[in-house]
């Protein structure tokens, strides 16, 4: 049975490739962020599980073929002929950042009712991972809510990435509201430095991480690109500078990033809500470079899930690679 179980987005991410006599073509890979963090997670080790809908159509039954040959329990994925697979074409700048756009009116994976939900995998599994994404409309809004409060009852460790994607809330405002929403329900998240401004209302990382924890968040990591990442746990902030690679296309690399930092939370015995606050801050550095590392080599590929590396390509960043220098101050 998984350890951790993922829910929410499982799409196609169309990605711009250089092709002789072309403009403007792409290439179809895997990905959604949820499901990107469920196979950083195996590739890692970490038994891991998916819940979500595709549709009964080429984009769907593929996805969900990747998610089982990279060893993700799909016993939670739907399969519904009555919807198609959400698409996304993802547009890089010049330093490999994107931006997207959705054809998902709807898609498949708004979709998930709650009566299409398997919760017995929750009686077995120490975490449940979830995102925004699942929050833009119904029935999906209801349906992870509801899973994520009866995993939070039962005791299990949550995980949220509020994954702020404006062109997928017909109102910023009651998107703003909708992703607040994860912040009173999850022991640990992600949160990259335009979501805290967001969500708290300021620009400055300590005091957003100070209404986190108001919140009850137990432990934040704040992604900054290529100024590494900030954890916040116990009131103690901590920046973690990342490594100085090639980067190629970033699109799934804040994923890649959090699968690692789950992974390493799992693995190293916290694994539960209760257990975090005896969390070092040594260790907990160790667990930010491991999840800089992967985040780095992402980036440093084309594509979401293709570009996902495992421990021995991680590790051998951390050894070869440089860290990259800035001029980040936490202040």
């Amino acid at each position: 049975m998984p350890d951790i179980i993922t829910t929410g987005e499982l799409l196609i991410d169309f990605t711009p490739v250089k092709a002789p006599g072309t403009e403007n073509a792409v290439c179809p890979n895997p990905g959604g962020a949820p499901g990107n963090v469920a196979v950083q997670l195996a590739r890692l080790g970490v038994p891991a599980g998916f819940i979500g809908k595709v549709g009964d159509d080429s984009f769907g039954r593929s996805l969900k073929s990747c998610l089982e040959e990279n060893g993700v329990d799909v016993g939670g994925v739907v399969v519904d002929e009555n919807v198609r697979t959400t698409l996304a074409f993802v547009h890089l700048d010049k330093e490999g950042d994107r931006s997207f756009t959705f054809y998902r009116d709807p898609g498949a994976d708004t979709q998930l009712r709650e009566d299409e939900v398997d919760k017995s995998a929750l009686e077995e599994c120490k975490a449940l991972h979830f995102g925004s994404l699942s929050l833009t409309t119904e029935p999906s809004r209801t349906t992870t809510l509801n899973l994520v409060k009866e995993a939070r009852a039962m005791g299990r460790m949550i995980s949220y990435d509020p994954n702020w994607r404006p062109a997928l809330w017909r109102d910023a405002e009651k998107g703003v509201q909708a992703m607040g929403l994860g912040l009173e329900l999850c022991h640990v998240l992600k949160i990259s430095e335009e979501e805290l401004a967001l969500l708290t209302g300021t620009d400055s990382i300590a005091e957003g991480a100070r209404a986190l924890h108001e919140k009850g968040v137990a432990l934040a990591i704040v992604t900054l690109g290529p100024d590494g990442c900030v954890s916040s746990l116990k009131g103690q902030l901590r920046h973690h500078p990342t490594y100085d690679v090639k980067v190629v296309d970033t699109t799934g690399s804040g994923d890649s990033f959090w699968g690692a930092f789950l992974s390493q939370l799992i693995q190293n015995g916290y694994d539960a809500p209760e257990k975090l606050p005896s969390l070092s801050q040594e260790e907990l550095a160790g667990f930010c470079r491991f999840a800089n590392a992967a985040g780095s080599m992402c980036a440093s590929k084309p594509g979401g899930i293709p570009a996902i590396a495992g421990r021995e390509d991680i590790l051998r960043c951390m050894e070869e690679t440089d860290i990259l220098e800035t001029d980040f101050r936490l202040i």
